[in-house]
């Protein structure tokens, strides 16, 4: 009920055994349907219909940031943006890197 009084829908994936519970409130019908969309469509095809997959590929880049220092070093908001663009290019340059080149054989 916390997250339907803010006007967010909740992306919480339920539990591989869930069953549908009585739509007593709002986030019971969500849970419910989020039940039968797993249901339905299995945890792999749900996860990617609601957007849940974003939330790891979030969390593993804020991971990468923080690797290459906890803290930023300039204190101008300005300079503060142009140092995040400067991490970015550097983990997008050690991604391409690490993406292997695959050729035919034969």
């Amino acid at each position: 009920e916390a997250i339907a009084t803010r006007g967010a829908s909740a992306v919480i994936p339920p539990r591989k055994n869930a069953k549908p519970c009585k739509p007593t409130s709002a986030g019971a019908i969500a849970r419910n349907e989020a039940v039968s969309a797993q249901q339905y469509l299995g945890r792999t095809l749900r996860r990617r219909w609601s957007g849940y997959h974003r939330r790891s590929r979030v969390e593993t880049k804020m991971h990468c940031m923080k690797l290459l220092g906890q803290s930023l070093m300039a204190r101008d908001f300005d300079w503060q943006v142009a140092e995040i663009h400067v991490r970015i290019a550097v983990l997008n340059r050690y991604t391409a890197l690490g993406i292997p080149v695959t050729e035919p054989v034969g």
